[in-house]
């Protein structure tokens, strides 16, 4: 149950989100373009950081850049 730790894990990374031009999900709603991120875990796909909500959340790559 390693999702029940990864809001006290060690950030890996910081990212900055680029865009939130979804065609399937909604993301306007937890992320806002230009802010910096902490990368708590990551997969292939996705970055997992704590959004805007204050819980974790699984977003794809592709709105984001690397810092």
């Amino acid at each position: 149950m390693i999702h029940k730790t990864w809001n006290e894990n060690q950030t890996i990374k910081q990212i900055k989100c680029t865009n939130i031009d979804a065609k399937k999900f909604t993301v306007e709603n937890v992320l806002t373009p230009g802010k910096v991120y902490d990368v708590k875990n990551e997969s292939e796909e996705f970055y997992f950081v704590i959004d805007d909500t204050g819980k974790m959340g699984g977003f794809l790559k592709n709105y984001f850049e690397e810092l």
